[in-house]
């Protein structure tokens, strides 16, 4: 029998970058009319399904040693983008108002609302195990955001309401600020001793999902043990299908032939399935599966690269070697590579990697240290679908290097990943040229 949610939710909000001074803006959505919401077949047996453990994988549990952990972190991916597609969907309906704030990053009612929503979903089966996210709720808890604060958490009170597999409890605003900092900086300390613990991306490429087109976004969630990824979740909404990527398609039937969830376990391969059925809905944990590769790409100019939108070919050290182009028709000879710049987080381009649409992702450090959620899941997902990942020296990502907080890594020079055919031989280029 379907359940009934009722949805009160008084406004919609989103908090944009604006202006050289990178000032927080919230843009404030008019309120939704009054509706109650009955929610799909497909969202009741997700619900059944992840309350029993039962969310499908595509290998069994005898040999995955985390496999319940990763059946829970792929059901509570698979509810994060949902509230992301929601909030997506109201942001852009209605007229916008702008408030500002003095902050120097960019968040969205679905930052906050996903990492909540995934918190809560954990800790239901696994409370004993923290987690490390990237938001806290002290700018909601601010005095100095006179009304507009109060309207944001009803907000992402409202879109976790909407999507939590818990119904039977009313959820408090209290309860959600305190779900986003079971995440937050001062949430856990550890020390040098091995620890298991979750980490997670609520938004991977924020500033694509405030944007009314179809830029990449991915809420990443990963499960590290004593040092090491041993499974991991990203979901993307708005992934395109091979026929889309392929043939261009902008056809307005092409938007159901979106979205894509990747799962990841050690020794059991990365893989693959839709997010959405023909009819636009989300689809349910049963569907099928597809194990991922890498590319077997073997050449390195004949290899497709991967960058950062942000950074340009002469920030990477095969440009001392290498001239680069954009063009994909454009005879190319040994000295010249494609490259293309992804706008959106790095988290989307492991995902390309992983899925096999890149060989190549190069991504130069501007900073000493880079944050784990950013790419942790992505390590984990392009190891099993037959790739590499290192930093610029060729040695493995060290996710215990920060003994207290394991919110920062410390690559030298830069993170490298690729196909795995190919690394031994960039490793050296960029070695001898940076």
């Amino acid at each position: 029998m379907p359940l009934l949610h009722l949805s009160l939710p008084p406004h919609r909000l989103l908090l944009v970058a604006g202006g050289r001074r990178r000032r927080r803006r919230l843009l404030l959505l008019p309120p939704s009319p009054r509706r109650v919401c009955v929610r799909a077949a497909a969202s009741v047996e997700l619900e059944v399904a992840a309350a029993a453990g039962e969310y499908g994988l595509p290998f069994p549990s005898e040999r995955a040693a985390h496999h319940r952990e990763l059946a829970a972190a792929a059901a509570a991916v698979e509810r994060a983008c949902r509230l992301c597609v929601d909030v997506k969907r109201s942001l852009l309906s209605g007229e916008k108002k702008i408030f500002e704030k003095n902050d120097q990053t960019l968040v969205t009612v679905a930052d906050f609302g996903v990492q909540a929503l995934i918190s809560l979903e954990l800790q239901r089966s696994f409370p004993s195990i923290p987690l490390v996210a990237e938001e806290d709720s002290a700018s909601l808890r601010s005095s100095n955001a006179d009304n507009s604060s109060n309207v944001l958490v009803e907000s992402i009170s409202s879109a976790v309401a909407d999507n939590v597999s818990n119904t039977n409890s009313l959820l408090t605003h209290d309860d959600v600020l305190r779900a986003i900092d079971k995440g937050g900086k001062d949430s856990a300390s550890f020390d040098s001793n091995p620890a298991t613990y979750w980490v997670l991306d609520p938004i991977d490429g924020t500033q694509g999902f405030s944007k009314v087109d179809d830029t990449l976004y991915v809420v990443g969630l990963a499960l590290v043990v004593n040092g090491k990824v041993v499974a991991g979740v990203m979901g993307s909404p708005n992934w395109a299908s091979d026929t889309i990527a392929n043939r261009k398609d902008d056809s307005i039937a092409s938007r159901y032939d979106r979205g894509i969830l990747m799962i990841a376990h050690e020794g059991c391969g990365a893989w693959t399935k839709r997010l959405y059925d023909e009819f636009g809905q989300f689809t349910t944990s049963k569907d099928t599966w597809n194990r991922c590769f890498v590319d077997s790409c073997s050449v390195v100019h004949k290899a497709r690269y991967c960058l950062s939108d942000n950074q340009t070919w002469n920030m990477i050290p095969l440009s001392v070697v290498f001239n680069s182009t954009t063009d994909e028709s454009k005879p190319r000879d040994e000295n010249e590579l494609l490259t293309s710049y992804v706008f959106s987080g790095s988290l989307c381009k492991y995902l390309t990697v992983a899925y096999g649409r890149a060989s190549v992702f190069v991504l130069k450090a501007r900073t000493k240290s880079l944050k784990s959620w950013d790419h942790t899941v992505g390590v984990i997902c392009v190891q099993e679908a037959g790739g590499q990942v290192t930093d610029w020296r060729g040695e493995p990502l060290d996710l215990e290097a920060d003994l207290t907080g394991r919110r920062d890594i410390y690559p030298h020079g830069g993170i490298l990943i690729t196909n795995g055919v190919l690394h031994n031989k960039l490793t050296e280029l960029i070695k001898a040229n940076y």
